[in-house]
């Protein structure tokens, strides 16, 4: 068997629309954490330095990862002077996604699936 079969068998079962939220979305273990953080913050609006720090990672990584959510959409930013802030998108459709992505997060063989992924598309 090869790897495109393994990979198409474990993301068979998949709801498409956690599939491509995470393909698209929670494709770093970076973005993963920055998603809980704002699905259990979701009110908070702060700067990626601060959110480095709430989050336990790197400043770079962080703003990295959070550029990234605002390109997709799953963050909002609001210049404060010469500051960036982000916040989590108002967009119901995302905060949607987002609560079932961490629901489903909680599933082991979920999870599983989604470290499996992430991790392949890091290659």
């Amino acid at each position: 068997m090869d790897q495109e079969d393994l990979v198409g068998r474990l993301m068979a079962d998949m709801d498409a629309d956690l599939l491509h939220f995470l393909q698209t979305k929670a494709n770093s273990f970076v973005k993963w954490d920055l998603l809980r953080f704002f699905h259990e913050n979701p009110h908070t609006t702060d700067t990626a330095a601060n959110i480095a720090r709430y989050a336990g990672r790197a400043v770079e990584t962080t703003e990295a990862g959070l550029i990234d959510l605002a390109r997709e959409g799953v963050l909002s930013t609001t210049r404060l002077g010469e500051m960036t802030v982000y916040s989590l998108s108002n967009n119901p459709e995302i905060r949607n996604l987002l609560q079932r992505f961490v629901k489903a997060s909680d599933d082991r063989d979920f999870r599983v699936k989604a470290v499996f992924h992430v991790i392949r598309s890091m290659r």
